[in-house]
């Protein structure tokens, strides 16, 4: 294996499903106060985490979550058409092969240092699936303090309109271009690969 080929993913299983949904709910309900569903007071799932919606795990070798995202078809219903239009200056990006990327989510119990392993090592393992998956852009909403931490990350990427306040916070949109060279933009902007360490496993489905 190359040293930027992509790292081939396992399927998730349904423990850590449940464990992601329940991660999610710790960051964006009980951390950043989001007015979201709760099934059973445990899980955030939302009208999205529907049969069409993949996921992209990272957790340690025993299985416990440590950061994930998902991934929507923009072909169909996603949060940029659907709520945030307005922060593209031109059409919502749609099509076949772009993908947006939601609840990017760290687990809470991590410490610092953890946090950017987990964070590389989850932006990695997003885009070795969009490259085994012929996906060749991603979507994203982003707070812009985040915002501008992912035009930073080294992939080419750029804002889709000016950040905007929405619901009494500034969000922007963005469109990330993927291909082949894109792992090697990240390494050489200082997203380390981590998804070949013995304590990462990536997980997609």
């Amino acid at each position: 294996m190359s040293a930027h080929a992509p790292v081939p993913s396992q399927p998730v299983p349904d423990a850590l499903l449940r464990a992601m949904f329940e991660a999610r709910k710790s960051v964006f309900v009980d951390l950043l106060k989001w007015d979201v569903p709760v099934l059973e007071g445990r899980y955030e799932i939302d009208q999205f985490d529907d049969s069409h919606a993949r996921y992209v795990i990272v957790a340690d070798r025993q299985g416990r979550h440590l950061g994930s995202a998902r991934l929507l078809e923009t072909e169909r219903p996603h949060l940029l058409s659907s709520f945030y239009a307005p922060l593209c200056e031109g059409p919502v990006p749609q099509g076949p092969a772009i993908r947006e990327v939601t609840r990017f989510c760290l687990d809470r119990r991590l410490r610092a240092a953890e946090r950017r392993v987990v964070r590389n090592a989850l932006v990695h393992g997003l885009v070795d699936h969009a490259l085994q998956e012929a996906i060749s852009a991603f979507t994203a909403i982003a707070a812009l303090g985040w915002f501008q931490q992912i035009l930073a990350f080294g992939w080419t990427c750029r804002p889709l309109g000016l950040p905007t306040k929405l619901g009494g916070e500034t969000l922007g949109a963005l469109r990330i271009e993927i291909g082949p060279e894109t792992p090697a933009l990240l390494e050489r902007a200082g997203i380390d690969r981590t998804s070949q360490s013995p304590d990462l496993v990536h997980y997609a489905a």
